[in-house]
């Protein structure tokens, strides 16, 4: 018996009578897991930190839910009022454009929900909630306008036909990839690489296949948008980044005066003492 308390607490020995302290391994793996559920729990939009993600995101989820769950014929009429297609950007482009961002292509089992939240979310932890909904809407207005337009012009021309100017448009995607192109230039090496590559390659992949000519423009055009906005950001990322305990504490070693020449000869007389 006395030989296994030894080996449970080797290492640790205190003065007689106190309480035993844990072993270093079990301390070690504590404190990992604590740090792993931390990261975990930055990785997700909360009230207070990531205001814009958590309520934009509430939207979209139930927006999402109604997709999958509600009346079919209601869910199609609502989807074309909401398209922003070059008829709708003519008459009424303000409400199509905002309405357009409330419907998430897919439903809520889409690959666009988990991006938007781990993307939207790491972008506002580093430069706030207005930034970052000002890059997800122009992300989403000038990539809309830059593929609709085109396409009014060319119907205007008699280069397509007139149905073109009806086609179903909607989703968050050009937001979302403005806001992947904006946080790739905010992450430490390899991350900033490894989300710019993605990007890129997602890009690339719809412009090789072109199953929906427009959203393989816009996925690009939104991506150097939201890179386009690296300048304005980099400024916020960098004084958030050095807002954390180490900033606190190289302002408080800044702050404290240094000892004169005669309080460090009384401070050592009285140590002597």
């Amino acid at each position: 018996m006395i030989a296994e308390d030894a080996d449970a607490y080797a290492g640790t020995a205190g003065p007689a009578g106190a309480a035993p302290r844990p072993r270093p391994r079990r301390l070690l793996r504590a404190v990992r897991l604590r740090r792993g559920l931390r990261a975990a729990v930055r990785l997700l939009p909360t009230p207070a930190g990531t205001p814009f993600t958590f309520c934009y995101g509430l939207v979209l989820a139930a927006t999402a839910v109604y997709t999958d769950l509600g009346d079919q014929a209601t869910v199609g009429r609502l989807l074309r009022e909401s398209s922003t297609d070059a008829a709708h950007l003519t008459d009424q482009p303000l409400l199509v454009l905002l309405a357009s961002a409330l419907w998430v292509a897919g439903g809520f089992w889409s690959l666009y929900a988990p991006g938007f939240v781990l993307v939207v979310t790491a972008l506002e932890r580093r430069v706030g909630a207005a930034r970052t909904a000002g890059v997800f809407l122009l992300g989403h207005v000038l990539a809309t306008l830059a593929t609709e337009l085109p396409v009014a012009g060319a119907v205007a021309a008699g280069r397509l036909p007139e149905a073109a100017l009806h086609r179903l448009d909607y989703g968050i995607s050009f937001g979302l990839m403005a806001c992947v192109g904006a946080l790739s230039g905010l992450l430490r090496r390899p991350w900033d690489r490894a989300v710019a590559g993605l990007a890129a390659a997602v890009c690339a992949r719809d412009l090789w296949e072109l199953a929906d000519p427009l959203a393989s423009w816009g996925h690009p055009i939104a991506l150097l948008i939201g890179i386009g906005c690296r300048p304005l950001l980099r400024d916020t990322g960098e004084k958030r980044g050095k807002g954390g305990k180490g900033g606190a504490r190289e302002a408080a070693e800044v702050a404290v005066p240094a000892p004169r020449a005669s309080d460090e000869d009384a401070a050592s007389t009285t140590a002597a003492r």
